[in-house]
């Protein structure tokens, strides 16, 4: 594969810390250039977005490694592309790298997740937005990321790395009073009110059903093993039949693939699944 030409690749660069606010040169390069054998040409057009006037991106340093980010103008141009799906998301992405808390390393699993994805070709790095609020009669729910999978499909996805059990309860718990909300408007004769999941993800005909639930275990310090914690999660969640739950670590997703059994659904059992053999809300 030809390399991309330089303005493509930072143009890609760009539109893709947009959409995540921050990666590493290594992970850009994993989404962007995944043949290639280092990170060469991605620092390049880092550095020539950085060069910019004003500068496009920024970046931090921490233990060695380099943390980039879209500053104002870059999330101003990627905007003014018409590529990105929705505004960016409440937490900027200088905010994120430059943090001393577990909020950079939350971010970073994230973009971890989207690139397994990606290599599994269960959705494209461009189809992924990033909390992105979702209203509810409690308030708005603030999903990790929401993607939009190869079949149609879309999913929630949450990361968690130090939430409490009780703040994963709650967070279904949210997922629920959003699938639950009344409906909006009046309707008319041809076609019901509908409530925003359905006008946002159930099609034209009510055709699909509600969004999966994923739940990716990431590790974090001083927390028990992502195994443990999924382990657990599920001998705490009550099934909901309206939403279909699946949990996996982030190990095994990038070990074994976002397309592999690698997904254990809540109310199911312990045996692991394909993404697509997923059970739809009843």
């Amino acid at each position: 594969m030809a390399t991309k030409a330089g303005a493509d690749l930072c143009g890609e660069v760009l539109l893709t810390l947009a959409r995540l606010r921050l990666a590493t040169p290594r992970q850009l390069k994993a989404l962007l250039l995944p043949h290639q054998q280092d990170t060469d040409h991605v620092r390049r057009a880092l550095r020539n977005l950085l060069a910019e006037s004003p500068a496009l991106v920024g970046r931090t340093h921490r233990a060695q490694q380099s943390y980039w980010y879209c500053t104002s103008a870059g999330l101003a141009e990627a905007a003014a592309s018409g590529e990105l799906a929705s505004p960016v998301g409440r937490t900027t992405g200088k905010r994120i790298a430059a943090s001393k808390t577990g909020l950079r390393e939350h971010g970073l699993a994230l973009v971890d997740t989207v690139i397994a994805f990606h290599q599994a070709e269960v959705a494209d790095h461009a189809d992924w937005q990033v909390e992105v609020a979702h209203p509810t009669p409690a308030g708005n729910l603030v999903p990790d990321g929401v993607v939009l999978l190869a079949d149609g499909s879309s999913a929630f996805v949450e990361i968690d790395r130090t939430t409490s059990y009780a703040g994963l309860l709650a967070k279904l718990e949210r997922y629920d009073a959003y699938r639950n909300a009344p409906a909006s408007g009046h309707g008319n004769a041809a076609r019901p009110p509908r409530n925003h999941w359905q006008e946002t993800y159930a099609g034209p005909s009510l055709e699909r059903p509600f969004p999966l639930l994923l739940f990716v275990f990431a590790p974090a310090k001083r927390r028990a093993a992502p195994e443990t914690r999924e382990a657990a999660f599920h001998d705490r969640a009550r099934p909901n039949w309206r939403i279909t739950v699946a949990t996996t670590t982030l190990h095994q997703l990038i070990r074994d693939g976002a397309n592999r059994p690698v997904w254990r659904i809540v109310g199911h059992g312990e045996d692991r699944r394909v993404l697509t053999a997923a059970p739809s809300p009843r």
